[in-house]
């Protein structure tokens, strides 16, 4: 038996660990809402529904990841943007179903346990919760060396909502003659960045540092702009508009995730150019030999948001997102599908 042996010597450092959990306390604090019962650093953390004033709750979770766009991060040297990704990829996939998001968890898994990174990553996680106005409960800090390489870490995240039972959007009622609105993303996203970092960093050989002709910034400036949180413009509009669908458009573009909304029988027909593609995708397409087909499957092409409402109201909204600070067109139809149609079809192609 070695006295010696230590679990620092092993490569994890507890003391480390402490120091981040002192440094993140008053940012998570400040993501308290009125539910939260526990402090940071308790082994569960409890939410009081009292708090929340509905008849007949229910409520909506979701988790995901931020895939390799943490390469991108590691690559650049800038964490501290990742962890609002990883919130908003969660929580918008809440909102979406008309629900209020209550409370997030983190876990972070990483080779060595670094005081000033961790925080980065977690501060972010904490902004990307503020801007969403939900809780940041819990979550998990895990020092793994060993199982990931000399300066890597991986993020996953869980989100919990609410939702009246009777103002769940989930796409029912969708009717032909509905108009489709899409919303402005912030860029890229958080999906496709195996194939970006194919075509820029492996076959173009370009650094996070590179100048781009068509970009106003770095292109790692650009790869690593935030998911953008719609939980803001989803709450108000949904309390006071008719919305009969939405779709956050994630990987698999627009092709893949609005026909999850869709009842059967109808299909989206969205116009080409009846919104601008912000300049990333087109140097993406031009700089990597990518069909349109492959664009539209794989990115979101500059709308992170779909919403599908009545004719009558698709003026009013657009106006009252722009109204908001967003960016928004109308950008389709819904019309009937014949079988064994495609759901998503591009018209005038």
């Amino acid at each position: 038996m070695d006295p010696n042996n230590r679990y620092s010597q092993a490569g994890v450092d507890l003391d480390a660990a402490n120091r981040i959990v002192d440094v993140l306390k008053p940012l998570v604090r400040k993501t308290y809402t009125p539910g939260v019962m526990t402090d940071i650093g308790s082994f569960g953390g409890l939410f009081s529904l009292s708090s929340q004033r509905y008849e007949n709750p229910v409520l909506v979770s979701a988790t995901d990841g931020v895939g390799t766009k943490l390469k991108v991060a590691l690559l650049a040297g800038k964490h501290d943007t990742i962890g609002i990704d990883l919130v908003a990829m969660v929580l918008n996939d809440i909102v979406v179903l008309g629900a209020k998001p209550l409370f997030f968890l983190d876990y972070l898994a990483i080779e060595k346990l670094e005081v000033d990174q961790a925080a980065e990553i977690i501060g972010g996680i904490a902004e990307g919760c503020r801007q969403a106005q939900a809780a940041l409960l819990g979550g998990e800090t895990a020092e793994m060396p060993g199982l990931y390489r000399k300066g890597e870490y991986d993020l996953a995240g869980f989100g919990v909502g609410i939702v009246e039972k009777d103002g769940i959007i989930d796409g029912s009622t969708i009717r032909v003659g509905d108009r489709i609105i899409g919303v402005a993303s912030s860029g890229l996203h958080s999906n496709g960045y195996s194939l970006v970092r194919k075509v820029f960093f492996e076959e173009q050989g370009l650094k996070p540092d590179s100048r781009v002709d068509g970009l106003d910034c770095t292109l790692g400036e650009e790869l690593l702009k935030p998911t953008k949180i719609y939980a803001e413009m989803v709450r108000w509009l949904v309390r006071d508009r008719t919305v009969s669908g939405m779709a956050h458009i994630t990987g698999g573009g627009l092709v893949d995730n609005i026909p999850r909304i869709l009842p059967h029988r109808c299909r989206a027909e969205i116009a080409p150019g009846s919104w601008p593609v912000p300049p990333i995708f087109n140097i993406l397409q031009d700089k990597g030999g990518i069909t349109t087909e492959e664009m539209r499957r794989t990115f979101n092409m500059g709308l992170g948001l779909v919403l599908v409402v009545p004719a009558k109201e698709a003026e009013e909204t657009l106006d009252r997102i722009h109204g908001g600070g967003e960016e928004a067109w109308l950008i389709g139809e819904i019309k009937q599908a014949e079988e064994g149609q495609e759901e998503v079809v591009f018209a005038g192609e």
